[in-house]
């Protein structure tokens, strides 16, 4: 089984997607990961984030060992994902390592912006988690200050806001929910009340399934 998640920055779906994964036994990939790893890689090199060809030579070259590095939780890893996501080579570049983790078994949970829309469109369950932005603006920011990091919620807020603009408006895979994708509204749940409401969904799949 593959479950796509997908949903806007801090809606709560790499949470959810972790969870799941270990309710099920299935392996689980934020996606994200990639793109702040490709973003970070420029940076580390002093590397122009608009310099589309060495993003592509980074995406390339991305090595899974080093998708554990704190850096890439940073406000700044995750500034850098947002733009060099709109490069549509970059995108090509991690495409297949998506995909070919998705088809894996025993199953897999994949989160992002773009999973049921362009990496898993034929995928069994399908999520879109929103939530309010206000909302993610102070789970960011109490994330971040968990980190040890200053974070200025006036300012977390104008950056999420900033980033929907971008991560929606982009003309190669923009975020938005798929046709067949369950909305789940993250904005007023707690942790487990998320993971419930998750689980929830996957099983009504699949009880319909078995109906079939």
């Amino acid at each position: 089984m593959i479950i796509a998640i997908d949903g806007p920055a801090a809606s709560g779906k790499g949470t959810l997607g972790k969870r799941l994964a270990k309710h099920y036994g299935y392996r689980h990939l934020d996606t994200g990961v990639l793109y702040r790893a490709v973003g970070f890689a420029l940076i580390e090199r002093g590397i122009d984030l608009n310099n589309e060809i060495e993003a592509v030579h980074a995406a390339e070259s991305l090595d899974p060992e080093h998708f554990g590095n704190p850096a890439l939780k940073t406000q700044q890893a995750g500034d850098a994902a947002s733009i060099v996501s709109a490069f549509p080579r970059v995108r090509e570049a991690l495409l297949n390592f998506q995909r070919h983790f998705a088809e894996e078994p025993p199953g897999a949970v994949l989160d992002g912006r773009d999973i049921g829309t362009v990496i898993c469109p034929d995928a069994d369950v399908k999520i879109y988690v929103v939530a309010d932005p206000v909302v993610r603006a102070r789970r960011r920011t109490l994330e971040a200050k968990g980190r040890g990091e200053a974070a200025d919620e006036a300012l977390v807020l104008a950056d999420i806001l900033k980033r929907d603009e971008r991560d929606q408006n982009r003309p190669v895979a923009p975020l938005k929910p798929a046709e067949d994708a369950y909305l789940l509204d993250n904005s007023n749940l707690d942790i487990e009340g998320g993971v419930r409401a998750a689980i929830d969904i996957v099983e009504a799949v699949r009880a319909g399934r078995q109906r079939v």
